[in-house]
């Protein structure tokens, strides 16, 4: 791992300009779904320290057996968080999200076409998007008024284990990663209908053997990263916004030094800002940093950290000064400030989760 210098100096800066920058009258919350136990942790984040402040822990109702991972998602107007579950039965349970106090209400949960590794809305929060990784298919459900998701009204075999889907910007493309085939495909999207039709062409491809997983869009450089499970590389894609189409760019490994025995990455996101990516690798149980070029969105690695046990998935606060990611075995989340010169991490603090804490959505309310 490499060493860290002067710790106390640059969490110092990093506090003191979260607190210059974080807007006084918004309140930051924390969503963490554990599967295992079949819970939803929510906490309060302090910008000006980084402290998290545990709220509540609600349980997914309904539950007859969890399995897998709870993927999240939060809608575009911040009302509504969104839980995959991948046990029995497979629903995807909408929440109320209290603005004052973070808390969740349950609305209703709503059927799902099978066992969702990924969740995603679409631009408007009129859709629900989905990736059955054990089912090999993208899904399109639409979502009530009321938050709660309606039957799929779209199913589209994709080729094997299909990990992750998102749109893009203009809300008129829509990637998603299929592992098993070795591609992203490439869809055209009609936000007023929520359909899927296959783009020119229909998918990019990735190394065989790679195991394409999850993937960010960049906020302003035209760029897309991903990250592969099977060899923890990272690429960089131009994206074409006009078409909705992926070349690559630049390839590099997320792995440290020291190599797994098994090599099983995760999970990658980008700071707000787009200046620094993160990606985890639970073989390691290691963070990777990287700073993103502002020329041209190339990677140059900063540092590997050491992290939680099995770290599947993290997320980063609204003003890009923390980095919270959970660990799979060990049950708790470790919270990072994020240097805003050099984009490494420091450690702060540990909390305890509920068991197998996989997912962390947070979101800034006002």
């Amino acid at each position: 791992m490499a060493t860290r210098q002067g710790p106390l100096v640059a969490l110092a800066t990093a506090l003191a300009l979260a607190a210059t920058v974080a807007p006084a009258s918004a309140a930051t919350f924390v969503y963490v779904g554990c599967t295992d136990s079949n819970e939803i942790h929510v906490l309060q984040l302090n910008p000006q320290n980084g402290d998290l402040t545990p709220v509540e822990k609600v349980t997914i109702p309904g539950i007859v057996k969890t399995a897998g991972s709870t993927p999240m998602a939060i809608s575009p107007d911040k009302k509504f968080l969104f839980a995959a579950t991948r046990g029995e039965p497979m629903v995807a349970a909408s929440f109320r999200i209290d603005a004052a106090s973070g808390k969740l209400g349950h609305v209703a949960n709503g059927p799902l076409d099978g066992s969702m590794a990924y969740i995603a809305t679409d631009r408007s929060g009129r859709f629900l998007l989905a990736a059955s990784y054990p089912n090999h298919k993208v899904t399109v459900n639409p979502i009530a008024p009321d938050g709660t998701v309606q039957p799929a009204k779209q199913v589209v075999p994709t080729e094997p284990n299909a990990h992750a889907i998102q749109p893009d910007a203009s809300n008129r493309f829509v990637l998603a990663t299929s592992l098993g085939g070795n591609l992203i495909k490439q869809f055209r999207f009609d936000a007023a209908t929520g359909t899927l039709s296959p783009n020119d062409p229909p998918a990019a491809p990735v190394k065989a053997g790679a195991g394409p997983r999850h993937f960010v869009f960049h906020p302003s450089n035209g760029r897309v990263y991903l990250l592969n499970e099977l060899d923890a590389s990272v690429y960089v894609l131009a994206y074409d916004a006009k078409t909705g189409t992926l070349k690559e760019e630049q390839t590099l490994s997320a792995l440290p030094e020291k190599k797994p025995d098994k090599i099983w990455a995760a999970d990658l996101h980008l700071t707000p800002d787009g200046k620094f990516l993160y990606a985890t690798e639970r073989g390691t149980s290691t963070i990777a940093g990287f700073k993103v070029d502002p020329a041209n969105g190339t990677l140059t690695l900063i540092e590997h950290t050491a992290t939680e046990q099995q770290p599947r998935g993290f997320a980063i606060d609204p003003t890009g000064r923390y980095l919270l990611a959970v660990g799979q075995l060990s049950d708790s989340l470790t919270s990072y400030a994020i240097d805003p010169a050099t984009g490494k991490l420091i450690k702060l603090k540990q909390y305890p989760m509920g068991k197998n804490p996989n997912w962390v959505e947070i979101v800034n309310l006002p």
